[in-house]
């Protein structure tokens, strides 16, 4: 994956948009899709051309992180086939995942929230049907997955996907009863099923002495996911027109903000936190822990709190260096605590995942979600827009490793360096940030009525180290409609200053400064989504589609190439090699039934060393006995996907032969048959 740090300024062409009121048309550069695509993502450009909002600022390292996480989106999608796209956590398999899908439900608001903004609707809404259809929603950790998915209702306005898992959502709502206390009207939960292993409470119930498991508590976070959860299930029902479950499922969210505001907020803190439920020698039943944590910031994130000074102040912590806001990133817990960056749980030598100071991706996205809703909703003096700037820069930062882009799982808050650093950790999807972009920092603040609002994030002082002279947010695909936003503070990009919003390519709204703009917006159905079903995906080794090889044919190696994932990221080997200087190679999919076939997507790695595309390969049936050519491909492309098509033909296996390069190997990444 090439994800260059230029200026691509050849990507800029002049077109034209209607300035409101003249019905004249003036200048306004925009960036050529193709040519970002192919800068940014070299010959894998055609998935994210036309697919992904476009966006360039005066700030390259927000323009290449930005772009590297649609690469790691992208990374991490599986295709399950006939069950469609999944979100993965992490590019491996690990232990904990659910087999064999290596789904994971703890991160899954943030996929969502990140994939409502592709213009192809099938990633977020195959997810979405596998969470509440495909039991992908096992409740392994707690989530506000329902949250997310009225989030994406506020994207694309598709009420029909949005709806149709109202009865699973209150299904699984009804479960977590398991984890509620009807005396404190309050859920709990263990800290490591909270994905916040290691946390004050789990530490301190150990008496100090470890803390993975354990230290069951009532959460600012579970609760708040709750909160979220049914207030999502009262407005889906809404739109169904049941009155009684909206008002039931908000007089629950209701109750909750109530809780949440009387029991976890801690007056001696000024700060959200968690109490004990457990008993023992070391802590006691209801106590508040004794630390602050950036759990408890995770109210905001979904809007709970009521606007009120005493709220506000828990946000002086975020930015004061001695306690929350570390060097290089937030951290978990204030340094205060006894027992902060203790480092207790080892895989082997390497240091495994703790909460305990580490700078966790996953809560500084819940942060900056949280930090925007209270710059946007609320009335405070507390923190601005400046500060959202300046952790946005600190959090991109930590994208970075030896200066390429790579995020790893958590970091050292003194340092910015990463402290678990396991082979499973590189291009880790356990966060968000792109939608940290679009609904912060340049500020479309989605709405579930005919209202456009943007209202931008970038601080306005020319003199701030995160000041932008420009940004420009193009065809984001929101309502039916392609919204573009470009900031320019003195006309030298864009031959224009100011703030200027334009819908399908006609000029809607324009400040002179970065100010909050709301426009009529006229919403249109949005399109159909495609699904071509992948033939040849194998999830389990010993089911058809089964996968053969002419050498190099280890199990493992010979699976990868049919399951389901394409990545080319160089840190994680991914896919079948026959081994260098075999000359020519041989890859086979067995369907164990004649199945019709017509079309075929190979995806090479290549790393400029030893492994490079195949100089040609063609691809043959097995029909009647024999091996038939249907269709070849003679200049192979390496680090992205080649598609071949042929004339409909039944079969039950089909391979592809290939003719390796000269003195080099190859690796197909993965091979689709439809």
């Amino acid at each position: 994956m090439r994800m260059a740090g230029l200026c691509l300024a050849a990507a800029l062409l002049a077109t034209t948009a209607l300035s409101p009121g003249t019905g004249r048309t003036a200048p306004s550069p925009r960036l050529d899709a193709h040519a970002v695509a192919s800068a940014r993502f070299g010959a894998d450009a055609a998935w994210y051309e036309d697919n992904i909002p476009l966006f360039e600022s005066s700030d390259q390292r927000l323009d290449q992180i930005y772009y590297y996480r649609w690469s790691v989106f992208r990374a991490h999608q599986r295709d399950l086939g006939p069950r469609g796209y999944i979100t993965t956590e992490f590019l491996d398999d690990v232990g904990w995942q659910r087999w064999p899908y290596a789904s994971l439900n703890d991160a899954t608001g943030f996929h969502i929230q990140e994939g409502r903004w592709l213009r192809d609707r099938r990633y977020a809404g195959d997810y979405i049907d596998f969470m509440y259809e495909g039991g992908g929603n096992d409740r392994h950790f707690a989530e506000a997955i329902a949250d997310a998915t009225y989030a994406r209702y506020l994207v694309d306005g598709d009420q029909a996907a949005a709806t149709r898992h109202l009865a699973a959502m209150k299904h699984i709502y009804a479960l977590w009863d398991d984890h509620y206390d009807f005396d404190k009207k309050l859920y709990w939960i263990e800290p490591l099923l909270d994905a916040t292993e290691y946390t004050i409470s789990s530490i301190d119930a150990s008496g100090g002495k470890d803390g993975f498991t354990g230290g069951h508590a009532f959460r600012p976070s579970i609760n708040s996911y709750m909160y979220a959860n049914a207030k999502a299930i009262s407005r889906l029902s809404a739109l169904t027109g049941d009155t009684a479950a909206a008002a039931d499922y908000e007089a629950r969210a209701q109750s909750l903000k109530t809780q949440v505001q009387k029991s976890l907020w801690n007056d001696g803190f000024a700060h959200f936190v968690d109490r004990h439920r457990i008993n023992n020698d070391h802590v006691k039943y209801w106590d508040p822990i004794r630390g602050r944590e950036l759990v408890g910031y995770v109210p905001w994130t979904f809007g709970l709190p009521d606007d009120t000074p005493a709220y506000a102040q828990a946000w002086k912590h975020a930015v004061d260096p001695d306690e929350l806001a570390g060097p290089f990133g937030l951290r978990t817990v204030e340094p205060s605590y006894e027992y902060y960056m203790r480092q207790y749980r080892y895989e082997g030598t390497a240091p495994e995942c703790q909460w305990n100071g580490p700078v966790w991706p996953f809560q500084t996205t819940q942060v900056l979600t949280g930090l925007a809703n209270l710059l946007n909703d609320y009335r405070q003096d507390v923190v601005a827009r400046a500060d959202y700037a300046r952790l946005l820069a600190q959090y991109t930062a930590l994208h970075y490793q030896d200066g390429k882009p790579d995020l790893e799982e958590d970091y050292d808050p003194a340092t910015g360096k990463p402290i678990v650093g396991l082979a499973r950790s590189h291009h880790y999807n356990h966060s968000g940030y792109v939608d940290l972009m679009i609904t912060g920092l340049v500020g479309l603040r989605p709405r579930a009525d005919d209202v456009l609002e943007v209202n931008p994030l970038a601080p306005t002082d020319p003199a701030d180290p995160h000041f932008l002279k420009y940004f420009r947010l193009q065809d984001v695909a929101y309502h039916g409609r392609l919204v573009t936003i470009a900031w320019d503070a003195d006309g030298a990009r864009y031959g224009r200053q100011g703030l200027v919003i334009s819908v399908d390519g006609q000029e809607v709204a324009a400040s002179p400064t970065l100010a909050r703009l709301t426009v009529p917006l006229a919403r249109k159905a949005p399109a159909p989504i495609a699904r071509p079903i992948d033939l040849a995906v194998n999830l389990v080794r010993s089911d058809y589609p089964r996968g053969s090889a002419s050498s190099g044919a280890d199990p493992k190696t010979v699976h990868q190439a049919l399951d389901g994932r394409v990545w080319f990221f160089p840190e994680m080997a991914n896919g079948w090699s026959p081994g260098a200087g075999v000359g020519k190679a041989w890859f086979e999919v067995d369907f164990g039934k004649p199945t019709s076939v017509a079309a075929a997507e190979l995806s090479f790695f290549a790393d400029d060393k030893a492994l490079a595309a195949p100089a040609r390969y063609r691809l043959e049936a097995w029909r009647d006995g024999k091996w038939v050519e249907v269709a070849k491909s003679a200049t192979p492309s390496a680090n992205g996907v080649d598609r071949t098509t042929w004339a409909p033909v039944t079969a039950g296996k089909l391979r592809a032969v290939f003719d390796l390069a000269p003195g080099k190997d190859m690796r197909l990444v993965e091979m689709k048959v439809f």
